[in-house]
Formats: structure tokens, sequence, C-alpha cells
């Protein structure tokens, strides 16, 4: 009997009929092709760290661990070919051989690279976009079995990838479009990045978020609700730091001050596995919905919420299901308000009870974690909703990647 798989945080587990482990993309063709005439189903998993059933199977789950490197770097040009399931940390330190690094990375880095832009994984920082906004090109097996290209692979000169249809499917495709065999990225200079880390009173960061954000590449915070303090985290290239800082302000303290490359300063250690619920809102520097946020939690869960609140940035992109896609934010970038929660402690109570703040702001789920939104719900927040089943219905007519989460989510009948 197949052993169960469980998702990192615990919350998700199922046992598969079978877990495969293709090495390359030919044994992954053959083993697609093979259960469409089996009318069976297939689902990929890159680290399992998703809160969302997304990988969910009675069928086939796919491990690309097995397909894993960097297969091709062009530093003058700014790109390289990574295969699907290299691991976030390992790309950082292979790229870097190469003399090039990404532009920004998640909060965590023991994804794998598709997982990772397959739900829209993003950093922090107003002028960066998420990791899917960074692949340019790639290979997939569609659902009749075939391997077919994208983006610059397929031909579509880099100027114009932005406006390729299939490219801005596949960027953030919930695994719904095929499975990966490989991604071409946008790359940049391998670069150090200069990290501090400040504790401070959360009313600070209200008095001075628009001027943090505006200033610093790449700043995030948390707040925590049982003691109403802060921990502010800026990350500049060395040279480039901005002045303001809490130091000198009552509860200020630095917590750390390091510079390495940007792939070991960006992430950070997540020792204890948590939940999460995270959405995407209109940017917006008085902090409104977070204040809404603040309020109810101090009025109904301070004494159960363990963890914190993490607030982000991320500049808007073009990928249909994107949840900062550019024409739903008319253009805009993006504010992300995330609640955490230690995985041994209730979390149902609290996020249900704040979701509907972030439905009122105008808020979109980020798909690798909880949230309740419907087909009927999500339709309304997606501009290129159905443009995107369209290249579903094209790359996977029999529904081959589908689960019943997926259909569920999308709105089709099982």
């Amino acid at each position: 009997m197949t052993q169960e798989f469980r998702n990192w945080s615990g919350s998700i587990s199922f046992t598969p009929e079978t877990i495969a482990a293709p090495k390359n993309a030919s044994q992954l063709l053959t083993l697609v092709k093979r259960a469409g005439q089996r009318g069976s189903t297939v689902r990929p998993v890159g680290s399992g760290h998703s809160s969302t059933p997304i990988f969910s199977t009675e069928d086939i789950l796919i491990s690309l661990d097995k397909m894993a490197g960097v297969v091709e770097v062009d530093a003058e040009a700014g790109w390289a070919k990574v295969l699907p399931g290299t691991g976030l940390r390992d790309l950082g330190e292979q790229l870097a051989q190469h003399g090039v690094a990404m532009e920004n990375l998640g909060d965590v880095d023991y994804q794998s690279i598709a997982g990772a832009v397959s739900t829209g994984t993003h950093g922090s920082g107003i002028t960066l976009g998420n990791l899917s906004s960074t692949v340019i090109g790639g290979t997939l097996v569609n659902g009749t079995g075939e391997e077919m290209c994208f983006g610059v692979d397929a031909g579509v000169p880099p100027p114009d990838v932005e406006s390729d249809d299939l490219l801005r499917a596949v960027q953030v495709s919930l695994g719904a479009l095929g499975v990966l065999t490989s991604l071409t990225l946008r790359v940049e200079s391998a670069h150090n990045l200069h990290r501090l880390n400040w504790m401070t009173h959360i009313d600070w960061v209200l008095e001075n978020y628009a001027e943090l954000v505006r200033t610093n590449r790449s700043m995030d915070f948390y707040w925590y609700p049982r003691s109403d303090l802060a921990q502010v985290r800026t990350l500049n290239k060395p040279g480039e730091e901005p002045q303001l800082t809490p130091q000198g302000e009552p509860y200020s303290e630095l917590k750390r001050d390091v510079t390495g490359p940007n792939y070991e300063i960006i992430p950070n250690d997540r020792m204890l596995p948590f939940e999460e619920m995270e959405y995407m809102l209109p940017f917006d520097r008085e902090l409104a919905a977070f204040r809404r946020v603040r309020e109810r939690v101090k009025l109904k869960h301070r004494a159960e919420v363990g963890w914190r609140v993490l607030v982000r940035t991320i500049a808007s992109d073009h990928a249909m299901l994107s949840n900062t896609e550019a024409e739903y934010r008319q253009g805009g970038p993006s504010m992300t308000i995330a609640l955490l929660q230690n995985n041994t402690l209730p979390f149902t109570r609290y996020f249900n009870d704040i979701e509907p703040i972030f439905w009122e702001f105008n808020g979109r789920p980020h798909w690798g974690k909880k949230h309740r939104l419907k087909s009927t719900e999500l339709a309304a927040l997606y501009p290129k909703w159905e443009s995107f089943h369209a290249v579903r219905g094209e790359l996977d007519p029999d529904g081959v990647f589908m689960n019943d989460y997926l259909r569920e989510l999308f709105g089709e009948e099982i």
C-alpha cells in the first residue's frame, strides 16, 4: 500500500494509489500518457508546503524531486533555465556559481521552484514582483502526454512575453495545465543584501509605514498581538540603506544586522510548522485593512493567537491567475496581510472571523494558503478567469490534472 502523504503543516493528508518520481521529461511524458489512457488523474507536488489540498489525489502523485538543477545560464542576457524540482535554497546556490540571482525570494526557501511559481509565491518589495513574474518561458507535459514549449522557449521574443496568453496562464497555473519540465527565469546579477531586523512598537510602524516602503528595496513587518510590538525587516543592497529606523524609540531593539548573498539573507528560518491565511489587497499607505485586523484580533482573538500577522508589498504582474495581476489592480502594487498560527493551536475560528475583512478590502487569497472562496467569488476577482479556463481546456481536455479541490475551486462538476 502506498504511504500516506502529509503536507508540511500536517493539516492535509491523503493516500495516493501511486507516488511516482520521474527522472526526466521522457519518463514523465510516458507516465501522464498512460494515466490518460487508463482514465486516472495526476497531481504534481513540490515540497508539500501548500496549506490547501491543491496536490491531493487518490490516483497518481508526481514528485519532481529527481528533476532538479540548473541546466543553462546566460548571465549577459539575464536568464537561466532550471528544472522544476529544484529547491529554492539549492537554486540560489547554483545560480550564484554562474554570477546571477533571483531578483527576490519568499519568506521561506524549502519550496521547489515549480511549486512556488505555480501558486504565486512572493517576497516583499513594492517594485519587486512575485516569483511567477520572473518566468519568461519553459516546457510542460500537457494532459494528452505531449511536451510543449511556452514563452521564449516557444520563440516568443522577450519584449512580447507579457502579452503571450499561454505564458500568462502557465505562470500561475495551480498545476492545472500540465506538469512543468523546465522553467526559464529572468535573473539579475548576483548581489548581496544588508538585512536589519528591528523590534519597536506597532505605533511607530503605522506612523512611518509609507516612508519605510518607499525608501527600502524590501520591507515587511510582523505584528505581535499579545505585546502590540512589531518586528520591522528591511533589505537593501549595501550602501543603499535609508536613514529611517526606530533607533531611540521606546521598545526599539536591533535584533539582527547581517549582510550576505540574497538567497541566504532573504529567507527566514521556519523550524516550527504553522497554518496560514494570506490575502493580497490594493496597496494602502494608511494600512486601513491592517488597522481593522489589529482591532478585531485585540477584541476577540488575543488570548488564542500565539503567532503574528505579517504585512508585505508586491509589484503587479500579468499572469492570468496571479493575485497581483495588473488589470484588476489598475496597474498598482499590492500589499499582503498574512495570519500565521502555530499548527498545534486552533486556527479555524480565528481565520474565518478575520477573512471577511479581507473581502471588504477587495482582497484576493494566496492560492497555497487557507481561504474559503469558491468559483463564483473567484471568477469576479480575476478579469482573465475565463481566458485561463480556455487555455486549460485546450491543454487538458480530459481533466487528467484535476482533483476534487480544483473542480470545486473552478466550479466544474465532479
